[in-house]
């Protein structure tokens, strides 16, 4: 009897205080240093706990649930209770992670609370934008804001870790990513990488602490957005120029903004996958960067250094991967099953064990998980937050900021909002789920506001939808190849009636939401299934129609950029889509996106970018075939980086800089006057490029260096200043090291990569 009582006693100190053992320690005095915390905790291990802490696994079992019962996820169960898993991916909602936190903070000798890592790309339950949509808005500050949005939602839902931001940039729109960084140009992508990474933890490392904030994560480290053919998984090969000069800045942004994680990538460099890439990790990252957060490898990428040819066994694989700086084993299983042996061996130092640790754990007492495990575990504020209209209103305004007008002729926009007759065609137009877009696994399905929901809020104009014909021949899901309609056309008739009857005609057409994100990469560009055929079918009996599209990446429309009136680059926007979309079609608001990847006119442009550089023979000059040029096409892009309309006009003017010659050191000043000379209040992004015209390594012939967004109302004039030093005017070589190069640059600030007012001055 009184044994049943010590033991019940005994389990109510353990629910009360956690784990009795380690609330006894040292390490556990909040009062301490960090880093002396650390220490102390290490002194306690054992050098398989250690190696613990390098584990991470999948959600495998309903943690509410009974425990597992063979398998591997029996495996990974007793790995949880023996404190041989440092974090778990995927398990979301404060109930399942209050669960799987108490395992390990209660069950095991230490009591090493889990970090609980989530894909929160845009947004949690309540979604914004996908990233390369929010970029179009190129207004940082409504950028930090929807990802403090995400992180709200995700920190109330029991999650304190996300893998974003992806700061891939990426000049290929094949590749099924681009949906989810900012474009194809570093400089924008740095400033934006730092902005989301403010917005998921806060201005300080201090905010991490805070229950509203949650870990960041750059990934993938790096080079993933050159795979070769943008196919998913593939290998990358380009130059140590383009890596310094054109993958690594928007890292180095995000290291700058204090960010705790980074995550690696699945293709090679150099020959050698990145995940066992020491010259990245090692070298840059945590060498001349001084990085002091960890490096978490993508999902089993260890492992499949085998499949790369780069490692010969699972232990080779998992001693090239700690030996090169990855910290952390994501769903390999290779630490925890070979690196204890590996050092008892002698093959991997503990030493390079202990500083992996001491990083993970860095970031876990930086998240206040040790003073208190559960503190992302509150019901109450989980049932507050997520979804609130708070939060709805927050990812609405980015949506509309989001979206992007390619095209206004006729003066189709805005819309009338009365004594019209509106037809609404297109599969989409109709769809709550596809404007959810990719990588949304905590929403749930069908819970956009569609562009119909949206338009039937305008009650005086007589709206009529036609579906015209199914997008899909198969439901579509995250996990699954999407099958588009390329046979029925049957609703062709009555879209074509519905057409013929009205004042003007909006066509919602474009990708399924699932057709970008990983593994999505495609070769036609074009608008799949029978949505091009439709489109001219409709246009046959109705040509006054405005085409608004859906999509994930850039699109090759040639046939639409020629002859629809009216274009508007709509993305994939969230939960809020039809809303959002709604009040740019009517005028409610005026869009001001700025693309920030280029749209070819056809595939075989991709991949297709401002920042080029001119070759030997960049023009025509001798009028004969002998030129860099297409035979078919036009090199150009169908809409370059940074275009994007608006309901109203702006005229550029008295471009200055402040003198015409500077010696290094000094900062140009450079300003320009824009007018507001349409009828409606508006914003334009002013943009500023510049070119170096001779340098040691060629430079490109446009590189953006300075951007701002101006709200002016009409009729008003503005003078916009931009400040250039040698770190907007530098590069680096093929060193890595940073150059200021005297000598004449040139410079163009407008309202596109392709136009603008021109100027120049000299650096001595």
């Amino acid at each position: 009897m009184m044994k049943k009582q010590i033991k019940k006693y005994a389990l109510l100190l353990l629910i009360v205080f956690g784990n009795g053992y380690a609330q006894t320690k040292k390490y556990m005095d909040p009062k301490k240093p960090i880093e002396d915390r650390i220490s102390l905790l290490m002194k306690e291990m054992t050098l398989e706990e250690k190696v613990g802490q390098m584990n991470q696994y999948n959600g495998f079992w309903d943690v509410t649930g009974p425990a597992p019962k063979g398998g591997s996820a029996e495996l990974k169960y007793e790995h949880l209770r023996k404190g041989l898993v440092g974090s778990m991916l995927t398990v979301r909602g404060v109930k399942e992670v209050r669960a799987v936190q108490k395992i390990a903070v209660e069950e095991t000798r230490l009591g090493i609370p889990l970090i609980i890592g989530f894909d929160v790309i845009h947004g949690y339950k309540t979604l914004s934008p996908i990233p390369l949509a929010e970029a179009a808005s190129w207004d940082l500050e409504a950028i930090r804001k929807s990802a403090a949005i995400a992180a709200d939602e995700a920190s109330a839902s029991g999650i304190n870790w996300t893998f974003a931001p992806n700061v891939d940039v990426s000049n290929d729109a094949r590749w099924g990513r681009v949906m989810e960084g900012a474009g194809e140009d570093p400089y924008l992508g740095s400033k934006i990488g730092y902005a989301r990474v403010k917005g998921f933890q806060g201005e300080t490392v201090a905010d991490l602490a805070k229950v509203n904030t949650i870990a960041a994560c750059a990934k993938h480290f790096a080079a993933y957005g050159f795979v070769e053919a943008g196919l998913e998984y593939n290998m990358v090969d380009i130059s140590t120029s383009k890596l310094y000069n054109s993958v690594l800045p928007p890292f180095k942004a995000t290291v700058d903004a204090g960010i705790r994680t980074f995550m690696n990538s699945f293709n090679t460099l150099n020959g050698v996958p990145a995940t066992g890439n020491a010259f990245l990790q090692r070298d840059i990252l945590k060498g001349k960067w001084n990085f002091d957060g960890f490096v978490v490898s993508d999902y089993a990428s260890i492992r499949e250094m085998i499949a790369h040819g780069y490692a010969k066994d699972e232990a080779d694989a998992t001693a090239k991967a700690v030996l090169a700086g990855s910290d952390m084993d994501m769903e390999s299983y290779l630490y925890v099953a070979k690196l204890v042996a590996l050092v008892k061996e002698g093959k991997v130092k503990e030493s390079l064990v202990d500083d992996a640790v001491r990083r993970i754990l860095r970031v876990k007492f930086e998240l206040g998980l040790f003073d208190d495990p559960y503190r992302y575990c509150d019901e109450k504020r989980e049932k507050e937050v997520v979804g609130s209209k708070a939060n709805n209103d927050g990812v609405l305004d980015m949506a509309k900021k989001s979206i992007v007008l390619l095209k206004n002729e006729k003066n189709l926009l805005p819309l009338k909002k009365s004594g019209q007759k509106i037809a609404l065609i297109g599969a989409l137009a109709n769809d709550k789920n596809s404007p959810l877009g990719s990588w949304r696994i905590a929403a749930d399905d069908n819970t956009a506001v569609s562009v119909l929901e949206g338009m039937q809020q305008y009650k005086d104009n007589q709206l009529t939808f036609e579906k015209g014909a199914d997008l899909l021949s198969q439901k579509a899901t995250f996990l699954t190849e999407t099958v588009f309609n390329t046979t029925d056309k049957s609703g062709f008739e009555a879209a074509k009636t519905a057409a013929k009857n009205a004042d003007v005609v909006v066509m919602v057409l474009g990708e399924y939401g699932f057709q970008s994100g990983e593994a999505r990469s495609r070769t036609d560009l074009n608008l799949p299934g029978v949505q091009q055929e439709l489109l001219e079918e409709i246009y046959k009996v109705n040509p006054n129609i405005v085409l608004v599209l859906n999509n994930g990446r850039p699109l090759s429309i040639p046939w639409a950029a020629q002859n629809i009136p009216a274009i508007v680059e709509a993305w994939h926007l969230g939960t809020q889509t039809g809303n959002a979309v709604a009040q740019v079609l009517y005028g409610d608001y005026n869009p001001s996106g700025k693309l920030t990847m280029s749209f070819p006119r056809n595939v075989g442009q991709v991949p297709i970018y401002y920042n080029k550089y001119s070759t030997g023979r960049p023009i025509d000059s001798d009028k004969n075939v002998f030129w860099s040029h297409y035979m078919d096409v036009e090199k150009t892009p169908q809409f370059p980086f940074g275009f994007g309309l608006s309901y109203t006009t702006f005229d550029y003017k008295n471009l200055k800089i402040n003198k015409t010659a500077f010696s290094k050191g000094e900062k140009i000043q450079v300003s320009v006057e824009v007018t507001n000379t349409g009828n409606v209040d508006g914003k334009e992004v002013v943009q500023l490029y510049i070119n170096d015209p001779v340098a040691s390594i060629v430079r490109p012939v446009k590189e953006l260096k300075g951007f701002e967004l101006v709200a002016l109302k009409k009729g008003e004039t503005k003078t916009v200043q931009f400040t250039l030093t040698e770190k907007e005017l530098g590069f680096y070589d093929n060193e890595g090291k940073y150059l200021t190069e005297s000598g004449l640059f040139n410079i163009m600030v407008g309202w596109n990569s392709n136009e603008g007012l021109t100027s120049k001055f000299e650096l001595k």
